[in-house]
């Protein structure tokens, strides 16, 4: 067990850095987009850089059209750094010194309903205005078969919990 503590206090660290990479980025390009700082035109206005903070040094390249600002930057960005925030908060679950408890059933739920519920539809919803590549699909797939894996878990520390506090009335 301690190699599991171990290990997922390593990845809830890794998530959490990723998470609000993700979640800074999304901010920063928003603020950028909105406010026309720091954000350069090229190609005729194709395409757009979104420079470093006070320097005209690209950060990021994107198309320059709403749909694909929309659909293909912006909603990948703050789709990840929540999966990103919710991933930390799984693996947090991993090295408390009481694994089955309420809230961390809690933090599972939402981590499967994420991954089940929200990819797909989102993916669905951005084909109808960008032209969504078939490895995305592949993620579509990949995030449903985690929020299954994550829901049988959930499920296991329900009847975890049940069998714990059943043994503490005994006890």
């Amino acid at each position: 067990m301690n190699q599991t503590k171990i290990i997922s206090r390593i990845l809830f660290y890794i998530c959490t850095l990723l998470s609000a990479g993700y979640l800074i980025t999304f901010v920063y390009s928003v603020l950028c987009l909105v406010t026309g700082f720091s954000v350069t035109p090229y190609k005729d206005g194709q395409y757009l850089h979104i420079n470093y903070p006070f320097t005209e040094k690209p950060f990021l390249n994107i198309e320059n059209n709403y749909p694909y600002i929309i659909f293909s930057f912006l909603a990948v960005l703050i789709s990840y750094g929540i999966f990103f925030w919710l991933s930390a908060k799984v693996f947090k679950v991993f090295f408390q010194p009481k694994l089955f408890t309420k809230d961390h059933i809690q933090q599972l739920k939402r981590f499967y309903l994420y991954n089940i519920f929200i990819p797909l539809p989102l993916v669905i919803a951005s084909s109808f205005f960008v032209e969504v590549e078939s490895i995305i699909w592949g993620l579509v797939f990949i995030h449903f078969m985690l929020g299954i894996f994550c829901l049988f878990l959930a499920n296991i520390f329900k009847q975890g919990l049940h069998l714990q506090n059943e043994q503490d009335l005994f006890i």
